[in-house]
């Protein structure tokens, strides 16, 4: 059974658009990546992976690029885990 940001992430792949900040924080923490506070801007970065990180801006509404930007990070995350989970 999908989790929670499973499906979040589907439905973020079919409407990128009227999406909240704590919508994509929802989705970032889901799978697993820990939030950082800058000046003005707060950074997500995974902590297995740390390559892999965005930064949004202080704002309660996202703009469409955020959304596209999460789910390409997503996405290089599930296929690094899953390069990582064939090794083993």
């Amino acid at each position: 059974m999908p989790s929670r940001a499973e499906k979040l992430l589907e439905r973020m792949r079919r409407s990128k658009s009227g999406w909240k900040r704590k919508d994509l924080e929802s989705l970032y923490e889901g799978f697993g990546f820990v939030l950082q506070h800058g000046r003005k801007h707060d950074y997500y970065m995974h902590p297995e992976h740390p390559k892999l990180r965005d930064t949004l801006k202080r704002s309660r509404t996202v703009p469409e690029y955020n959304v596209r930007n999460a789910i390409r990070l997503i996405d290089r995350l599930i296929a690094l885990e899953d390069t990582i989970g064939k090794d083993d």
